[in-house]
């Protein structure tokens, strides 16, 4: 297994040695040893690490969209919306990550097409959701860009919603098509979503201290 470093983090990241798969990733992820900063992805034989600290735009983008999406769900009693730090795992695709944000539909649970595993002291998401959020950061591009979106594809999710913050700020929404992901056509930002069955767009306000506020707003 070979260990992937975000370029731009230069502090070492501790890896216990018996972590050499897919399966003994999953055991260490629902362990005690797991670190609870930093990321870190089993993907397709490959392990991602990046310790570095998560910006406040990062923070508060993928707030606003995992807390607007849980209440949306919740009221309409869809299913589960999940934010961060829970371990997502498809073992055909060779993926077990920690999204920034996923939902699971009641009907993919009652089809088991996605089983929550409850392990001694965390849940595990095993199998395929209905949708997947990644906010994109300096050291996460090439991970959420290329590498999560060839496998979030392999594993069949039907949505993966990509947030681009550095580079002008977009909700990018694919849907699943048999060839690749193919973005959702984006009319004053606007990008409809099949999943849940109405629009979004992501608009920005400042606040009484100048700082940026992001809103996810839905119609």
């Amino acid at each position: 297994m070979t260990i992937l470093v975000a370029q731009v983090d230069q502090r070492p990241a501790s890896i216990p040695p018996w972590v050499v798969d897919l399966q003994s990733f999953r055991r260490w992820a629902c362990s005690d040893e797991f670190p609870q900063s930093g990321w870190y992805s089993h993907l397709d034989g490959d392990l991602w690490v990046d310790t570095s600290m998560e910006t406040v735009t990062h923070n508060q983008i993928k707030g606003e969209i995992d807390s607007e999406l849980l209440r949306s769900v919740k009221i309409k009693d869809m299913g589960k919306f999940f934010g961060d730090r829970m371990l997502l795992t498809h073992e055909t695709a060779g993926l077990s990550t920690e999204p920034d944000g996923m939902f699971v539909s009641h009907d993919s649970l009652a089809a088991r097409r996605v089983e929550l595993k409850q392990r001694e002291k965390s849940v595990e998401v095993v199998g395929t959701p209905d949708m997947v959020l990644e906010v994109v950061s300096q050291s996460s591009r090439q991970k959420d860009r290329v590498v999560l979106r060839e496998l979030y594809h392999k594993a069949k999710v039907p949505e993966y919603w990509l947030v681009e913050s550095e580079r002008g700020l977009t909700l990018e929404l694919l849907t699943w098509q048999p060839q690749g992901y193919v973005a959702s056509p984006s009319q004053d930002g606007w990008v409809q979503s099949p999943v849940f069955g109405k629009s979004f767009r992501l608009t920005t306000s400042t606040d009484r201290s100048g700082l940026t506020v992001y809103y996810l707003e839905s119609r």
